[in-house]
């Protein structure tokens, strides 16, 4: 009996928006989040939005390791930092359809993958963007975007 063998995933261009319409792409997370979500994704969001609330990340994240970087790896996805909001947008539509395939190995990549942006995005606020050198590497505001619109605790400011 052979084992089945998750090969590398590449995911395709977005027609969505191009990269400099910033209002249109955070517009898409927002859209992915009025969709079906998968339980996993917003357990993830809610713990982010009660730890930004409660503790609004005074304390040092610490970074991603490296077998967490090479699981991003493996389906041919960029770290935080060096993502875009199109690229990030993508990435949450496949994990989404991934959450909810028959594959457990893909559910399970899948929600680990989420907890691992989940990891970057505390880290890149917790040091105050200092990490992001590149305006066109914003795809952490897509993320944050998309977890206040699915947490269950998200109140926007007024």
């Amino acid at each position: 009996m052979a084992s089945k063998k998750i090969e590398t995933v590449y995911p395709v261009q977005s027609a969505f928006s191009s990269e400099e319409d910033a209002f249109t792409a955070l517009s898409t997370s927002a859209l992915l989040a009025k969709s079906s979500v998968p339980y996993s994704h917003r357990r993830i969001a809610d713990n982010y939005v009660i730890i930004k609330r409660i503790y609004k990340f005074q304390a040092v994240q610490s970074r991603i390791t490296n077998a967490e970087r090479q699981l991003l790896q493996k389906y041919d996805f960029n770290t935080l930092e060096f993502s875009t909001i199109k690229q990030i947008n993508e990435e949450l539509s496949y994990l989404k359809k991934w959450s909810t395939s028959s594959n457990e190995l893909l559910r399970k990549d899948s929600d680990t993958i989420l907890q691992i942006r989940s990891k970057e995005l505390k880290f890149i606020v917790a040091s105050r963007y200092a990490s992001i050198t590149n305006e066109i590497y914003n795809g952490y505001k897509a993320l944050e975007r998309y977890f206040e619109e699915i947490s269950k605790f998200y109140t926007p400011a007024v």
